[in-house]
């Protein structure tokens, strides 16, 4: 591993020192619309955001957005158990992948039937994507509970530009195939974009104690709509579907279930008035609906060599009524009053009776929120936002969130100096209250944030760089563990993440762009740690106490090079520092103590060919067939190729 290390960087070397040229880049502004709902100047922001533009994600050629998001930020720990298809999370700034909120179209993601109420991103294709915006910090006084590590907003493409088709194609290695095509466009009263993307792959086993492969496969519809009726009031309705099919294995290597498959549904829809009242107030009725279902043959549980099928749904309404009033040049306001409704349903095997007895359980939840967000422009240099929400829960639990951060532009230095300081909330999930002996005991995981960095571009030499440290902490964290006597209830333990993130990118010569990310994540599971039946002297002894699949440090470097307008080449390299997992029935005895994940260090390259309205790509993943695991006992792709073509206008 240090010899490829070592070649990785020397070869990172060669090419800066080669290519010495200075090149000037304009400063193109840039726009954001996550960290405040309402579209502002990404100089203004005082929270860590990355934003990832369609052409972005275009030249990363990855067909899931998860890898996507890997390779191109800081901050953010990407973990998947096994090939396509399988689970596959992320994880900001070393917090568990529940405190993170995930938008689609301004629908929230998440499968309310799940424990934490998680997401997982193993069912977003890139192809339909326009945008991504990620905020790192916390975000709960905009976007409620869940949003204490951050959120990813993701944006669906619309029709721009002439009416015309458009489409795509990929396959490589173990049969995968991956289609997308599309049809749209725009003129003065409306706009279009309708598109269908189809993947499949024979796979990989996702587990690493067989060799069978296990297939996958993803049919993805969008159809995004808007139409102007007057000036000054647009309507816009958007519909996205997912349908996909996975094969799995058990956990338990004694056991023969090799060949469990799973069929996921996944629905988000978006209807919006947008109504300009005058040039200073412009107001949103916006009503969303989200609804996944998950049939999956489940082993029964990790001792007994049984399978059952069961069926799991969630459904999620939300109705968002959101005003955006401009103040006056200096000072603008978001506000708004959200409702929120919120169901889960399962039908879990029955432990007194047969394994075949299913028994039909839904729990349902609502959340009335109010939020007003406020940024101001103090002097001709300084920035603020103050924002702050108040939620209520149906179970009787209130609950208020605020943030404030801070923008400081040097003209003497030529240097964005930011900050900010956020509280937080995660109200327990439809399951925790379901599982719960005390459902009325159980309160909000509540959590606090803050971070201070500094960005500085020196044009004419064509280099940048974000750096940024930043402190989470978060408590009244729910377990179910011995401790909490097997029911989920708010523990004493209390979480901490903190570290250092830096993305820099450098351009030597025309022809050359070199990126470097580093993330350094300090983190401490006291959820875990301090639980004197899972901590240190218990059956479950930590190896240390930081997050489960966390790494202390992550890097990722990477190069593109135009040798002509014709051809370009693509570098990037991932380096993962060593992590702490949790055990499982594998081990000897059954011990689930906790195991030690191997760092790993995994490269890509690929060609770009370029004839005319078309672009054709060679990758080739892993290229020294690195063998390692993101989850412990999980398979990891290994070396494959991929080939397509993509028509470019």
């Amino acid at each position: 591993m240090l010899k490829k290390l070592n070649l990785t960087i020397i070869c990172f070397l060669i090419l800066n020192i080669h290519f010495v040229k200075l090149a000037y880049s304009d400063d193109i502004p840039v726009i954001v619309i996550a960290p405040s709902k309402t579209p502002q100047s990404i100089s203004t922001v005082g929270t860590s955001v990355k934003v990832l533009s369609e052409s972005d994600l275009e030249n990363l050629d990855e067909v899931f957005l998860g890898e996507a998001l890997d390779s191109a930020t800081t901050g953010l720990n990407f973990f998947q158990t096994g090939g396509a298809g399988t689970q596959m999370g992320i994880q900001l700034r070393g917090l568990p992948k529940a405190y993170s909120t995930v938008y689609v179209d301004g629908v929230k993601k998440s499968d309310s039937s799940t424990p934490k109420n998680d997401f997982y991103f193993d069912d977003i294709l890139t192809g339909q994507i326009s945008r991504v915006e990620i905020l790192k910090g916390n975000q709960s006084s905009i976007y409620g509970s869940g949003a204490m590590g951050g959120t990813i907003n993701i944006f669906s493409k619309k029709g721009t530009g002439e009416f015309k088709p458009n489409y795509s194609y990929q396959f490589g290695s173990n049969e995968t195939h991956n289609l997308n095509l599309s049809y749209g466009g725009a003129d003065e009263r409306k706009d279009f974009y309708v598109g269908i993307e189809r993947f499949q792959t024979d796979g990989i086993s996702a587990m690493n104690h067989n060799d069978e492969n296990d297939s996958y496969k993803n049919h993805t519809f969008l159809v995004n709509y808007g139409y102007k009726i007057y000036d000054n009031l647009n309507l816009r309705g958007i519909y996205k579907f997912t349908d996909s099919k996975l094969n799995y294995d058990a956990i338990n290597s004694s056991f023969n279930q090799i060949d469990n498959s799973s069929h996921e549904k996944d629905t988000s829809a978006t209807f919006e008035i947008e109504y300009e009242i005058n040039e200073s107030l412009k107001s949103n009725l916006i009503l969303n609906q989200g609804y996944m279902s998950r049939t999956a043959d489940n082993v029964v549980n990790q001792f007994t060599n049984a399978v059952i099928e069961q069926d799991y749904w969630s459904y999620r309404d939300t109705i968002n009524f959101q005003n955006n009033f401009k103040i006056n040049s200096n000072h603008n306001m978001v506000f708004g009053i959200e409702k929120e409704f919120e169901e889960m349903r399962y039908n879990p095997y029955d432990f007194k009776g047969s394994w075949g007895s299913p028994t039909d359980f839904k729990k349902g939840e609502e959340i009335t929120s109010q939020y007003i967000d406020v940024q101001s422009k103090i002097t001709n240099n300084l920035f603020a936002t103050f924002g702050v929400r108040f939620d209520k829960h149906s179970q009787s639990l209130n609950e208020d969130s605020e943030r404030i951060s801070l923008v400081y532009l040097s003209d003497v230095l030529g240097t964005k100096f930011k900050s900010s300081y956020g509280t937080g909330i995660k109200f327990p999930s439809l399951y925790e209250f379901y599982k719960s002996g005390a459902p009325d005991n159980l309160v909000a995981e509540k959590g606090r944030s803050y971070d201070f960095g500094v960005e500085k571009s020196f044009t004419n030499a064509g280099l940048n760089f974000d750096l940024t440290f930043f402190n989470h902490k978060y408590e009244d964290t729910i377990e179910g563990w011995k401790a909490a006597g097997w029911t989920p209830k708010n523990m004493p333990g209390v979480v901490r993440s903190k570290g250092l993130e830096l993305l820099s990118s450098y351009k030597p010569a025309k022809s050359l762009n070199l990126s470097l990310g580093y993330t350094y994540n300090s983190t401490y599971d006291g959820a875990d740690f301090d639980d004197p039946d899972m901590g240190p002297g218990s059956a479950g002894d930590f190896l240390n106490s930081q997050m489960v699949r966390v790494p202390r440090h992550l890097l990722n470097f990477g190069a593109d090079y135009s040798f002509s307008n014709k051809i370009n080449f693509n570098w990037k390299t991932k380096w993962s520092d060593t992590a702490r997992d949790y055990g499982n029935t594998n081990e000897a005895g059954g011990s689930f103590r906790d195991m030690r994940l191997s760092s790993y260090i995994v490269s890509d390259v690929g060609m770009n060919f370029f004839y005319g309205d078309y672009r054709a790509f060679v990758n080739l993943s892993n290229i020294f067939d690195e063998k390692y695991s993101q989850a412990l006992q999980f398979s990891a792709p290994e070396r494959s190729l991929n080939i397509g073509f993509k028509k470019i206008y």
